[in-house]
Parts: structure tokens; C-alpha cells; sequence
């Protein structure tokens, strides 16, 4: 199966969220909004391919770039399908956000909702996660009765070395139910990152939730749970079978990465539990 990877970039103001609107080219269909997005050339980092596609299709410069989230999903093409990988970043934007559409895009605008505009799939999908951020929007629609957001964090001092993992359960409004660390020996921040989601995938099964939203600052565990990136190491290759097996508890379950300083409260509980043990 053919995979295509491209970069997203969200610029924001008063205004909403910066959309452009593509060049129809040669094509008879009507034009449609999207979300700034580049293709990364070889030997380009994302971020890279994120800071060129900016400049040369909208005239802005980012002058920061922070990595948000990725999405994957399959479309059509001919008679086949294709599997997208999109990489999302959160682009701070130097001076007035005045663009000047290029090469592929024709107009601008900012937009608060999804109404009045054409929008690709793509820029469909970012959008709803970047406006719901990590409510039950994410989560099936069989259900949002009892459902809870579970953060959590694994820490290694060494990387190998005394490591700690620990989690924060909050329910629909933001209230926190239970927060706790624990220490679990010598291990890497790898390994320490998954011991962290199995703790929540547990806890959340004690305490008999059906639907559940788990954050964690670790990208990697967070893709490999969603699918997008396969699990080839073989020390982590059993706690992941086991994470996914203990999902079919749940009526509903999503994953969403997010930045460390988003995840404040598992990360402290973490080293907390592992300072308590050195302190001994």
C-alpha cells in the first residue's frame, strides 16, 4: 500500500484558524479549503519541510514550530487505497498574520467552525481534534456517559536507571478523581513510558470506566497504540500486547500526544515516586 506523508501546519489569531484555498489547476471540481500543507523533500526534517512549505506558499515565517499531533487514515485513489500519514504543528507566526497566497493557494481566510467553507477531509479531521482538544469527541459515539481523560507519564533517572511511573484521572469536567505514582525498579524511560499506560489501562478498568481518553507525552507510545508506527522492539513487544488485549474492556478508548508541559501532574507523580525511594 502506497503511503503519503505531509506536514500541517495551525496558525491562529482572534480570528480562528488560517485556511487556504487551492488552486483548482486543471481540474473541473470546485476548489477547497485547507489547512497549510507541504510535502517533505529529501534529507528535510518535518519541521523543516513544516518552516519552507509556510514561507513559499503563504509568505509567512514561523517563528515557532511545536509538534501537536499525528493522524493517519486511508482514502481512496483509483482503485486502490491510500494510507496518509499528516504531521501537525502548531506554528507560531512572526508579525501580522497577513498571508500572501503562492503557487497553490489563491485566498485566505480564519475560520471558528467548519461552515461556509469547503474543507478537505484532512483539514476536517485536525480541526475537530485541535476545537474538542481531548473531550469525548475523541471517543466512540456509542457512548460519553462515564467517560474520564487518564494522563500519564513514565520517568527514568539514567535511562536505564530507577524509574517511576504515574498517572491523573479526570472526569468530564476537568475535576481530578485520583492521582498516583509508584516505583518499578530499574528500567528505560522507553520501557517506564508504556509501564505508565498499562498502570491507566488498569486503573481505569478497576474502577469500571467504559469510555476513556488516554494523554501521554510520549509520541511513541502514543502512535504505536493508534497504529501508525509498528512495535519492533521486543522488550516492549509483551506490555504492549497486553495494553491492547486489556482495551477490549473499553466501550470506547482514544490516545492523543501532547507536550510535557501538558502533562504536569503524571510527570510529578512519576518523580515523585522515584525520589521517594532515593531518599530512603
Amino acid at each position: 500500500m502506497k503511503q503519503r506523508i505531509r506536514v500541517v501546519g495551525l496558525v491562529q489569531n482572534e480570528n480562528g484558524v488560517l485556511i487556504m484555498k487551492r488552486s483548482r489547476g486543471r481540474s473541473e471540481s470546485p476548489a477547497f479549503w485547507e489547512l497549510p500543507t507541504g510535502k517533505i523533500k529529501f534529507g528535510e526534517q518535518p519541521e523543516e519541510a513544516m518552516a519552507r512549505s509556510l514561507t513559499e506558499y503563504t509568505g509567512l515565517t514561523a517563528d515557532s514550530i511545536v509538534l501537536k499531533d499525528v493522524i493517519t487514515f486511508l482514502a481512496p485513489e483509483g482503485s486502490s487505497q491510500l494510507s496518509n500519514l499528516y504531521i501537525i504543528y502548531e506554528l507560531g507566526v512572526r508579525g501580522d498574520l497577513k498571508p500572501t497566497p503562492k503557487e497553490r493557494y489563491t485566498a485566505y481566510k480564519f475560520i471558528k467552525d467548519s461552515t461556509g467553507a469547503k474543507l478537505n477531509e484532512t483539514t476536517i479531521s485536525v480541526l475537530e481534534i485541535e476545537w474538542n482538544k481531548v473531550t469525548a469527541s475523541h471517543l466512540s459515539p456509542r457512548t460519553t456517559a462515564n467517560s474520564v481523560t487518564i494522563s500519564v507519564d513514565g520517568a527514568s533517572r539514567g535511562n536505564p536507571g530507577p524509574a517511576g511511573i504515574g498517572y491523573c484521572i479526570h472526569d468530564e469536567s476537568g475535576k481530578i478523581i485520583e492521582r498516583k505514582g509508584e516505583f518499578i525498579g530499574f528500567a528505560t524511560s522507553r520501557m517506564a513510558e508504556y509501564y505508565a499506560m498499562r498502570k491507566g489501562v488498569e486503573r481505569a478498568i478497576e474502577l469500571g470506566f467504559k469510555a476513556v481518553h488516554f494523554v501521554s507525552d510520549s509520541l511513541m507510545v502514543v502512535n504505536q497504540l493508534k497504529g501508525i508506527f509498528k512495535v519492533k522492539n521486543q522488550d516492549i513487544l509483551p506490555v504492549y500486547q497486553d495494553i491492547e488485549k486489556k482495551l477490549n474492556e473499553f466501550e470506547a478508548v482514544s490516545f492523543t500526544h501532547v507536550p510535557r508541559s501538558q502533562n504536569s501532574a503524571a510527570d510529578s507523580e512519576a518523580n515523585d515516586a522515584i525520589d521517594e525511594i532515593l531518599r530512603k
